[in-house]
């Protein structure tokens, strides 16, 4: 059984930039949902994997990825998965002894920024950086097949300015 453990953030600015390697563009779209799982195909540059996770809230979840040929990815985007399509640009930050995720969202999601860190244990300690807001791990809105059926263009404005 394949895991992920990952925990989710809001950002407070830019300054996680300066040290930012070269950004990824990232589409990707969710081919089924269930009350267990999720079934995603994501293009990251010119990689296409489909991916399945498992629908538990929380940062432990089960996740199953698999290489796909990129014009088949770009076929099921196209005319299998409901939209809108997720659209961001994936950042890598080094910092401490951990690579960090910052989601820059676009599209139907412009303006959210979230970062990302996955660890090898629920409880493993990490150093925070000084442009890390609050976690939002267990904040479901955040996840990205949640923001695919719920985009943040969609959310009340007091829904924004309390957790953005």
């Amino acid at each position: 059984m394949a895991t992920e453990i990952e925990r989710k953030f809001l950002v407070l600015n830019d300054r996680w930039r300066a040290q930012a390697a070269p950004a990824v563009r990232y589409r990707q779209g969710y081919l089924s949902g269930s009350k267990k799982s999720s079934v995603r195909v994501r293009i990251e540059g010119e990689v296409a994997r489909l991916n399945i996770k498992s629908a538990t809230l929380g940062v432990t979840r089960r996740e199953y990825e698999y290489a796909i040929p990129l014009h088949d990815a770009n076929e099921m985007l196209k005319d299998l998965c409901d939209g809108p399509l997720i659209d961001k640009l994936r950042y890598h930050v080094q910092h401490g002894a951990h690579l960090w995720e910052i989601d820059v969202f676009e599209g139907d999601n412009a303006g959210l920024v979230v970062a990302e860190i996955e660890l090898r244990r629920e409880d493993e300690p990490f150093a925070r950086p000084d442009w890390l807001g609050q976690e939002v791990s267990h904040d479901a809105r955040y996840y990205n097949v949640c923001l695919a059926q719920h985009p943040f263009k969609n959310w009340k404005k007091n829904e924004n300015e309390e957790n953005v």
